[in-house]
């Protein structure tokens, strides 16, 4: 519940950023003034699945040594996909970690999209759907900046995460 105002704050950004390269309507999202319609197709359950994949992909690569680690794995659960590492890593690494889905998903890739003449409804849909699903690493983010000095490193446990000086 304490990431909805983030959610809000990053759809508004997103929607800045689509509007910069491509009008964005409630017409593409199903809404009109005199009705809503939604209809969904195996295709754009097929993206969502993809773009969370991606989302938590861009997260794992930038976790260092990710692919000889012990300590960190990827997964999909019903509520949406997870990155879990117990290595260490410093703070400024994390703050990496937490924001390049938001930044590579969300700002940069309607940027391009739009610049290309590639960005569709659907894309724009995935965008912010990304967009929505990022507030959670950013109230994450927002706790380690704010609760870690600069110059500390950061693990986690379970479902606990911890900072220690250098």
């Amino acid at each position: 519940m304490v990431s909805i105002p983030i959610m809000i704050l990053m759809t508004l950004i997103t929607i800045s950023v689509i509007n910069i390269v491509s009008p964005i309507a409630l017409k593409d999202f199903g809404i009109d003034k005199n009705a809503i319609s939604i209809a969904v197709s195996w295709v754009e359950i097929t993206s969502i699945f993809l773009i969370v994949m991606m989302h938590e992909l861009i997260h794992l690569i930038f976790i260092p040594n990710f692919i000889k680690s012990d300590k960190t794995c990827i997964g999909l659960t019903p509520f949406g996909g997870y990155v879990y590492s117990e290595e260490v890593i410093t703070k400024s690494r994390y703050i990496l970690i937490s924001t390049a889905p938001f930044i590579i998903i969300s700002i940069i890739l309607p940027l391009a999209l739009g610049n290309l003449g590639l960005l569709n409804k659907l894309m724009k849909i995935l965008i912010l759907l990304n967009s929505m699903g990022s507030s959670v690493d950013i109230l994450y983010l927002i706790l380690i900046l704010f609760q870690g000095p600069f110059d500390s490193y950061v693990t986690s446990n379970g479902m606990n995460t911890y900072w220690k000086n250098t």
